[in-house]
């Protein structure tokens, strides 16, 4: 399917940011969707991102989730994995949004890069491909 998806990418980690958005923006290229990208400064952020967005009058059939939580000495790391992925799920079922998950959640940088490398598990091309999916299944049902 092709459309306009709109790529929010959490800043946090640049660089992990940076190869996650490459395998995002070849999966949608390669189904000939057009993409915008916003960057926001962490994965809390996301949520709002896209629902500020999905308020507006800009229209996008889909929507990327792009992130990075690496686990540290506190329990942040819990909070902001559960409460980023609910709130993604939150706007999918409350607006009927086409959202693509792409925050990566791991225990070290050794597993962020093994899945945020376009080569290896490219997460972020997968987050694309779950939003072209999800934009299909939209168009398919008639909302």
């Amino acid at each position: 399917m092709s459309g306009h998806f709109l790529i929010v990418e959490a800043r946090f980690y640049g660089a992990l940011a940076d190869a996650q958005k490459a395998g995002a923006i070849a999966a949608l290229d390669d189904q000939g969707a057009t993409h915008e990208t916003i960057s926001v400064p962490g994965a809390l952020e996301i949520p709002a991102a896209i629902a500020f967005y999905a308020s507006s009058d800009k229209r996008f059939d889909g929507y990327v989730a792009l992130g990075c939580v690496i686990r540290g000495e506190t329990s942040h790391y819990d909070t902001v994995c559960n409460e980023s992925a609910r709130g993604l799920m939150d706007l999918a079922l409350a607006e009927n949004l086409a959202i693509g998950n792409g925050i990566i959640t791991v225990e070290d940088e050794d597993q962020a890069w093994a899945r945020a490398d376009k080569s290896r598990k490219d997460k972020g091309g997968d987050a694309a491909r779950a939003a072209l999916a999800m934009a299909k299944l939209k168009q398919d049902v008639g909302i």
